[in-house]
């Protein structure tokens, strides 16, 4: 779900050629679950090999680090840890809400309505520790470095770009922001037009920048009072106080101070705020990473993906021919280095 900051943000767009040799950290469960979700067959069901296992984020992943490759972006992969145990009820409505996806997708399927099938399908998307595992494997053999979370992605990723490990945080998500990420890019993942949610309706999206010096200062506020104003909205770890979305969570956090005072001022009570607070401007993060990019490894991928998971040779060799080239400009810059 994340956090509704998007009217309040400060953001312009920005041109892929301006990302050209940049290190991007990425919340690794989010896209694969973006690929999940949106890569299916006709009927909603996702792509399966011979032996029924999901592929769908296998090709995801695949075209599209190939074409951030070929742009000359380095993405990191972050997978998340442990989810912390506020986050439990958060958890479990999205369960409740995938089984009721399930329900209304099966009746949809029943009455003829692809269109709906199809929509409703995409909501029961599910990661399992098969999809997890196969999406590292490939992330690997495509010489994409990997981070593990201790806890939260977006955490670790916004971790990276503090360190100067990354320039930015690539996601859809405002999470990283709250937990100190100077950069984030949105829409870095996803080219050309995105459907609208519940409509056969499509719009152009182009990716963007935002600053989070920029966004703070425009408004005059801390990180701190950032992160009030997400808590006043509703994240991941908390429903939010009903009637403030991020507009007048601003406004309540200027005129009050703080969370503490908005909630004094108001009548109203936020459970555990102080340690949801926490969560984000002390997110649990490692040190114990190493981000090293290599080459892909064309024979490798090709015998993970057609041997193992059935994807067809001939539809994959213009892929391979974009990787071999990337593969063989490492070399080229590796040689002008010790020239």
């Amino acid at each position: 779900m994340g956090v509704a900051l998007k009217d309040i943000v400060v953001s312009r767009e920005l041109d892929m050629d301006e990302l050209h040799g940049r290190v991007v950290a990425m919340d690794a469960y989010n896209i694969i679950y973006q690929f999940l979700a949106s890569i299916r067959q006709q009927d909603g069901k996702p792509l399966v090999d011979s032996k029924g296992r999901v592929t769908s984020h296998l090709s995801g992943i695949l075209y599209r680090n190939a074409n951030l490759l070929e742009a000359g972006i380095k993405p990191v992969y972050v997978f998340d840890g442990k989810p912390d145990i506020m986050k439990e009820g958060t958890l479990e409505k999205r369960k409740e809400r995938k089984i009721d996806a399930w329900n209304e997708y099966e009746k949809a399927l029943e009455e003829g309505d692809m269109e709906r099938a199809r929509t409703k399908a995409m909501q029961t998307s599910r990661m399992t520790k098969e999809i997890i595992e196969s999406g590292d494997r490939l992330l690997e053999l495509m010489g994409i470095p990997r981070v593990y979370a201790p806890g939260e992605g977006e955490s670790q990723a916004a971790f990276l770009s503090m360190s100067g490990d990354a320039w930015a945080v690539g996601s859809q998500d405002f999470d990283s922001l709250l937990c100190g990420a100077p950069r984030l890019v949105r829409n870095l993942t996803i080219t050309g037009r995105r459907k609208l949610p519940g409509r056969n309706e499509y719009r152009q999206v182009q990716p963007e920048l935002i600053l989070l010096e920029e966004t703070l200062d425009e408004h005059g506020i801390t990180r701190e009072q950032l992160v009030d104003i997400a808590i006043l909205c509703g994240t991941d770890y908390n429903e939010g106080v009903k009637g403030i979305g991020p507009k007048r969570g601003l406004q309540y956090v200027r005129e009050h101070g703080s969370l503490e005072g908005v909630l004094e001022a108001r009548g109203e009570e936020v459970g555990n705020y102080e340690a949801i607070r926490e969560l984000f401007l002390k997110p649990h993060v490692t040190r114990d990473y190493r981000i090293k990019f290599g080459s892909p490894r064309i024979r490798e991928i090709r015998t993970f993906l057609c041997d193992e998971h059935d994807f067809t040779p001939e539809r994959m060799e213009s892929v391979f021919q974009k990787l071999s080239e990337i593969s063989e400009g490492n070399k080229q810059s590796s040689l002008l280095s010790f020239s």
